[in-house]
Protein backbone atom coordinates (compact mmCIF):
# COMPACT_ATOMS: atom_id res chain seq x y z
CA UNK A 1 0.00 0.00 0.00
CA UNK A 2 1.27 3.40 -0.44
CA UNK A 3 1.07 6.17 1.75
CA UNK A 4 0.85 9.86 1.68
CA UNK A 5 2.33 12.13 4.00
CA UNK A 6 0.00 15.36 5.19
CA UNK A 7 0.53 18.89 6.62
CA UNK A 8 -1.80 19.25 9.90
CA UNK A 9 -5.14 20.10 9.64
CA UNK A 10 -5.00 18.95 6.07
CA UNK A 11 -4.60 15.45 6.83
CA UNK A 12 -7.14 15.28 9.57
CA UNK A 13 -9.76 17.51 7.09
CA UNK A 14 -8.97 14.84 4.06
CA UNK A 15 -9.81 11.65 6.14
CA UNK A 16 -13.12 13.53 7.55
CA UNK A 17 -14.40 14.38 3.88
CA UNK A 18 -14.06 18.40 4.81
CA UNK A 19 -11.26 18.52 2.21
CA UNK A 20 -11.71 16.44 -1.11
CA UNK A 21 -8.86 17.35 -2.79
CA UNK A 22 -5.03 17.74 -2.20
CA UNK A 23 -3.02 19.27 -4.79
CA UNK A 24 0.46 18.11 -4.92
CA UNK A 25 3.30 19.50 -7.64
CA UNK A 26 3.83 15.57 -8.92
CA UNK A 27 1.59 13.37 -10.79
CA UNK A 28 1.33 9.80 -10.02
CA UNK A 29 -0.10 7.12 -12.09
CA UNK A 30 -0.64 4.97 -9.08
CA UNK A 31 -4.37 4.03 -8.22
CA UNK A 32 -5.95 1.76 -5.29
CA UNK A 33 -5.03 1.88 -1.66
CA UNK A 34 -3.77 4.84 -0.18
CA UNK A 35 -2.95 5.16 3.31
CA UNK A 36 -3.34 8.89 5.04
CA UNK A 37 -0.29 9.73 7.34
CA UNK A 38 -0.38 13.00 9.60
CA UNK A 39 3.12 14.24 9.57
CA UNK A 40 4.68 16.10 12.92
CA UNK A 41 4.37 19.89 11.29
CA UNK A 42 1.14 21.56 11.91
CA UNK A 43 0.18 24.83 10.10
CA UNK A 44 -0.90 26.95 13.18
CA UNK A 45 -1.30 30.12 11.19
CA UNK A 46 -4.33 27.49 9.01
CA UNK A 47 -5.10 26.33 12.54
CA UNK A 48 -6.13 29.50 13.18
CA UNK A 49 -8.12 30.47 10.10
CA UNK A 50 -11.70 30.86 11.46
CA UNK A 51 -13.36 28.59 9.19
CA UNK A 52 -11.11 25.54 9.53
CA UNK A 53 -11.17 26.44 13.32
CA UNK A 54 -14.87 25.79 12.77
CA UNK A 55 -14.81 22.15 10.64
CA UNK A 56 -12.01 21.71 13.27
CA UNK A 57 -14.57 21.61 16.21
CA UNK A 58 -17.09 20.73 14.89
CA UNK A 59 -15.00 16.81 14.38
CA UNK A 60 -14.06 17.65 18.44
CA UNK A 61 -10.36 18.95 17.15
CA UNK A 62 -8.63 21.40 18.14
CA UNK A 63 -5.03 23.14 17.01
CA UNK A 64 -3.27 21.11 19.98
CA UNK A 65 -5.61 18.12 19.63
CA UNK A 66 -4.77 16.96 15.93
CA UNK A 67 -2.73 13.61 15.86
CA UNK A 68 0.73 14.11 14.19
CA UNK A 69 3.24 11.25 13.20
CA UNK A 70 0.67 8.35 12.23
CA UNK A 71 -1.82 6.83 9.96
CA UNK A 72 -4.89 8.51 10.16
CA UNK A 73 -7.12 7.11 7.29
CA UNK A 74 -7.00 4.40 4.18
CA UNK A 75 -9.09 5.44 0.88
CA UNK A 76 -8.79 4.76 -2.34
CA UNK A 77 -6.93 6.81 -4.89
CA UNK A 78 -8.95 6.61 -7.84
CA UNK A 79 -7.62 9.69 -10.25
CA UNK A 80 -4.98 12.43 -10.78
CA UNK A 81 -6.20 16.16 -12.10
CA UNK A 82 -3.86 18.85 -12.89
CA UNK A 83 -4.72 21.91 -12.36
CA UNK A 84 -4.95 23.65 -15.65
CA UNK A 85 -5.93 27.58 -14.09
CA UNK A 86 -5.11 28.92 -10.64
CA UNK A 87 -5.39 32.14 -8.80
CA UNK A 88 -6.23 33.09 -5.19
CA UNK A 89 -9.16 31.51 -4.69
CA UNK A 90 -9.87 28.86 -6.54
CA UNK A 91 -8.30 26.16 -9.03
CA UNK A 92 -9.71 24.69 -12.59
CA UNK A 93 -8.87 21.08 -13.10
CA UNK A 94 -8.60 19.51 -16.21
CA UNK A 95 -12.08 17.83 -16.34
CA UNK A 96 -12.95 21.34 -16.41
CA UNK A 97 -14.43 21.44 -12.72
CA UNK A 98 -13.47 24.39 -10.26
CA UNK A 99 -12.03 23.85 -6.68
CA UNK A 100 -12.80 26.10 -4.27
CA UNK A 101 -13.51 26.97 -0.44
CA UNK A 102 -12.29 24.19 1.58
CA UNK A 103 -10.81 22.19 -0.95
CA UNK A 104 -8.68 25.02 -2.12
CA UNK A 105 -7.59 27.12 0.72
Amino acid sequence: MKVLSMIQPWASLFALRENEFETRSWKTNYRGPLAIHTSKKIDKAVCRHVAIRSLLGKHGYTEETLPTGMIIAVCRLENCLKITEKNQTSAVLENGQIVSGNDFF
